[in-house]
């Protein structure tokens, strides 16, 4: 009677799943299911030499990250190393079509450091703030929620969250030892120029900057209170069935008080080391969420109405959202590629791309980056 019971439960899982048109197949923790690229009615063939080209196009930088850091931030002033740096492995890469694996490649159960993919889920945890409502809305003042004198100022007063998500505050400081001038600063001047600069209004002007972030991240801490990867393993990686591999890291000298025990700031990437340290199949999974509009087994972990607004063109850049890039036209852009295309990008050719139309993920370790574009291509072409 209990077996019958239990048959009858799950052909009206099954039933309810196709009745709202979900079709995405959701891995267990600890394993995943493979098929064929020829289920799907892709080329087997085309998509090989896709993954031959990525194998091909290794990232040129150095494997021992520490000096590709300090290599590709040779410019800046004052620029140090304060968090953890791993060595690095080879290209390596799954492709992921309605929640199974249709291709893989190189040691995707290896933890590397994964540099500026870190920012998306740094985003995600400011969503999972506003869905828990710790804070009222993304276009509040940010000073109104963190008022020690990080936002002290009349431009920095002016700052709110969505700001400083689509990296367009323009936030004036210092922080964990960094100056918001001294990163990534313009090509032309000298420091007193970059010191002295007008600051922009607002919202109005996009620039990458990593201090500007890593204020973002000790913002959340001020909200959440507690450890921002212990949310990020409670909230999300834990119900999506991620290893227990995954670090995120902050800096030596980013340790703070948070009601009266000492907690580490993480950083939102590995500019000076730190940084989310990470595996390709825990990415893959975290993708997989996003491409089902937040949702995990019929559980809603973060809003579909966050995932539509962090995945909007901002103001400032149309190729860019809360901390996801958006294949706009604008700098950014694929050509030739779907517009819909949304994705995560970190230094050394780390990439999460999400196709929702196609139901589609793609997950990319240490690939050229200016072979991204060409990449993605040759996997379209296969479809």
């Amino acid at each position: 009677m209990r077996t019958k019971k239990a048959l009858i439960f799950l052909l009206l899982g099954c039933f309810i799943s196709i009745a709202s048109g979900q079709q995405t197949y959701f891995p267990e923790r600890g394993n995943w299911t493979e098929k064929s690229p020829s289920a799907f009615n892709i080329d087997a063939k085309k998509l090989d030499e896709a993954i031959q080209f990525a194998k091909r196009n290794e990232y040129s930088g150095a494997k021992d990250l520490r000096q590709a850091i300090l290599k590709g931030f040779e410019h800046e002033p004052y620029h140090k190393i304060l968090g953890p740096t791993k060595k690095r492995g080879g290209p390596a890469g799954l492709i992921i079509k309605d929640g199974y694996i249709i291709a893989k490649w190189g040691a995707i159960d290896r933890v590397d450091m994964t540099f500026s993919i870190t920012k998306s889920y740094l985003s995600t945890i400011a969503g999972l703030a506003i869905d828990q409502k710790l804070i009222s809305a993304t276009d509040d003042f940010t000073s109104d929620y963190v008022w020690d004198h990080t936002f002290d100022g009349e431009h920095n007063k002016k700052i709110t969250w969505r700001h400083l998500l689509t990296q367009s505050s323009d936030w004036s400081g210092q922080l964990w030892g960094g100056y918001d001038w001294a990163d990534r600063p313009p090509r032309e001047g000298g420091i007193d120029d970059w010191k002295h600069r007008k600051l922009n209004q607002p919202g109005t002007v996009f620039e990458y900057n990593d201090v500007r972030v890593n204020v973002l991240g000790y913002a959340l801490l001020n909200i959440w209170r507690k450890p921002l990867p212990q949310v990020l393993k409670e909230k999300i990686m834990d119900p999506i069935g991620a290893s227990t591999t995954w670090r995120w890291y902050g800096y030596e000298n980013s340790w703070v008080n948070i009601d009266g025990i000492q907690t580490q700031s993480v950083s939102g990437g590995g500019h000076s080391g730190g940084g989310l340290f990470i595996n390709t199949l825990d990415h893959a999974r975290f993708g997989l969420l996003f491409l089902n509009q937040g949702k995990w087994k019929g559980q809603q972990l973060i809003s579909k109405e966050w995932i539509t607004e962090a995945t909007k063109p901002s103001r400032a850049n149309p190729n860019y959202g809360f901390m996801w890039w958006l294949n706009q036209k604008g700098d950014r852009h694929w050509e030739g590629l779907p517009e819909h295309i949304y994705y995560a990008a970190g230094f050394g050719g780390n990439f999460i791309v999400i196709d929702q139309k196609e139901n589609l993920v793609v997950v990319t370790r240490w690939l050229e980056p200016k072979h991204i574009g060409t990449f993605m291509t040759k996997i379209y072409n296969t479809l």
